[in-house]
């Protein structure tokens, strides 16, 4: 792809979650293209390093998306430094794993914190500006586990779930007036994720053979059971942002394809099986005069 070095189409984007994985990645081959990024997250000294390879054009933030006074001086500096934010990019997620029963309070209450309420406190800060120029694009990173859930997983799923049902309904607000929002939905990529990933609470014996086995395959993963390139899932999120295509779901990964393809193919199957009670629980002849 042909950088934007001088280009005035370059973009100016705000990243959370940028101090490794995916959204490191994303931020580093924006700058390659020549575009402006703004990197936030609570580790700096990765971010710091990419920033000054780019001292134009990018700038490393404090940013811990729980906290309010952070999120706040990002999107200003941010502003203050670039001007705008063309791009938000909503990438900063966290994940604690163990059946649902056995997972601590306050443990799944961090995962929304982040995973979703953050994200929607971001979003809420950059549309002032993009709504007064009629121009700018969201970017919120679900998951395949954000439209088809897995056992040990079910918290981080209902945030990516909760996220999904936002996105949906935020583009459907913004679009009229010339905004963009999608859900992009990695499968599994070797973003080092896995390796920060920790179990919640202590080991129930019912769920051995869920949480259980779980718990053993984390011990040991390979490389090899992460099939995702981040760095092709970066050039594919930036393609696009900078499309004129307007897209709403990305499946990013063979495997998010296909697990969200079976997940598609059950709920249809129960979808037409379920017709005949679906209308036979309304009030005699309303579906009729409906459709």
């Amino acid at each position: 792809m042909s950088k934007n070095n001088g280009n005035t189409k370059a973009k100016t984007w705000l990243i959370t979650g940028a101090s490794s994985g995916l959204g490191y990645t994303l931020a580093e081959y924006a700058l390659q293209q020549g575009d402006r990024v703004a990197l936030g997250a609570r580790s700096q000294a990765a971010m710091s390093a990419l920033a000054a390879r780019y001292p134009d054009r990018a700038l490393a933030l404090a940013l811990d998306v729980t906290n309010a006074e952070q999120r706040a001086a990002a999107v200003q500096q941010t502003e203050q430094r670039f001007g705008v934010i063309d791009v938000l990019v909503n990438n900063a997620g966290i994940d604690y794993i163990g059946a649902i029963e056995e997972q601590e309070e306050r443990d799944y209450r961090a995962i929304f914190e982040v995973n979703f309420f953050g994200a929607v406190s971001m979003l809420r800060l950059v549309l002032p500006g993009m709504r007064a120029r009629k121009q700018g694009t969201i970017v919120n990173v679900s998951s395949m586990d954000g439209i088809a859930s897995l056992p040990v997983n079910g918290f981080y799923s209902s945030s990516k779930f909760a996220l999904e049902g936002l996105t949906e309904s935020l583009w459907q607000e913004i679009e009229p007036i010339g905004l963009r929002a999608f859900l992009v939905e990695p499968g599994s990529f070797r973003t080092g994720l896995a390796d920060r990933t920790k179990f919640s609470g202590a080991p129930i014996e019912a769920y051995a053979a869920t949480s259980g086995a779980f718990r053993k395959v984390m011990a040991t993963m390979t490389p090899e059971m992460f099939p995702g390139d981040p760095v092709r899932a970066a050039e594919a999120i930036y393609e696009v942002v900078a499309s004129d295509r307007p897209r709403h779901w990305v499946i990013l990964g063979s495997d998010a394809y296909r697990l969200i393809g079976a997940k598609l193919d059950k709920l249809r199957a129960e979808y037409d099986a379920g017709r005949e009670m679906a209308f036979r629980t309304d009030y005699p002849g309303s579906a009729k005069a409906i459709l």
